[in-house]
């Protein structure tokens, strides 16, 4: 049996995408008390909008540019917007926050994990897969990564 380019072309899109989806966990720093957060409040932290945590520590999100790939199921159901505009969401969501910055945007998951490592009250988004013993995952909406109904799921 022979097989055509247009199948093993059909074969290889259908591996891509299936390797492309992929969970986002939501990470903090190990002193961070908190260890759920509705979907509502985690909108809030994206864009800025949550100042401190209940226990009075400074929130800092840290993320990848939100143009890259893997931040795509972040800026489809947290900020349901493109990543321009998110872009310029972020260059003002620091205003005013002389205390400490509201988002800060990292080159790789590796840095994301490092930055939340050593500062308190930090949060980030990262693959699944970057997670390490420095931080603890918190649930979102009720459900942890990999759990079905995980709202930051890839497709």
């Amino acid at each position: 049996m022979r097989f055509r380019p247009a199948f093993y072309a059909a074969v290889l899109a259908l591996c891509c995408a299936q390797s492309a989806a992929k969970d986002i966990a939501l990470i903090s720093n190990k002193e961070n008390s908190v260890r759920g957060v509705p979907f509502a409040e985690l909108v809030k932290i994206c864009k800025g909008q949550t100042s401190r945590w209940p226990d009075g520590k400074f929130v800092t999100l840290v993320m990848r540019n939100p143009a890259s790939s893997d931040m795509k199921i972040v800026l489809q159901k947290a900020y349901g917007m493109t990543s321009e505009e998110v872009n310029q969401l972020l260059a003002t969501a620091n205003h005013g926050r002389t205390d400490r910055p509201a988002v800060v945007v990292v080159t790789s998951d590796e840095a994301v994990v490092k930055k939340v490592e050593t500062m308190p009250g930090a949060v980030g988004l990262v693959d699944v897969y970057s997670i390490t013993g420095g931080v603890n995952v918190i649930k979102v909406g009720g459900k942890l990564p990999l759990e079905p109904g995980y709202v930051l799921h890839g497709n």
